[in-house]
């Protein structure tokens, strides 16, 4: 078990969950249905990738060559997609125009998406049985 992915993956279910509660009960007369439905999508990937956290992190990851980066990319990746998205998503209740960090999202994606190849080249040679 490797205690940085299970912490990490813990931290992000917690967030995500209470995000997600915030999203539902406290923006939700505030924000427009696209906004919401954003808000929403960032919610879902963060979870999922709290689970792939905590999926990773109870893998014997010591034979694993890309954990270090497999980590950065997760973390880096939910933080610049999720986080752009809840700040995008809520642009509109605040004084701060976030739509300049729009490109984060996609940087944010393109990590994540990174992250599952690197998975998956590692779990290709893992021998059968």
């Amino acid at each position: 078990m490797n205690r940085k992915f299970l912490i990490t993956g813990a931290i992000f279910g917690i967030l995500a969950v209470i995000i997600g509660a915030f999203g539902v009960h406290g923006l939700k007369p505030l924000l427009e249905e696209g906004a919401r439905e954003s808000f929403e999508t960032g919610v879902k990937y963060q979870m999922y990738h709290a689970l792939l956290f905590l999926l990773v992190g109870s893998l014997n990851f010591t034979k694993f060559r890309f954990q270090k980066l497999i980590f950065f990319l997760l973390l880096v990746g939910v933080i610049c997609f999720s986080g752009s998205i809840y700040l995008l998503a809520t642009n509109n209740l605040t004084t701060i125009d976030f739509s300049r960090i729009a490109l984060v999202t996609p940087l944010g994606g393109a990590l994540l998406i990174a992250a599952w190849i690197f998975l998956l080249i590692e779990f290709t040679k893992i021998k059968q049985k």
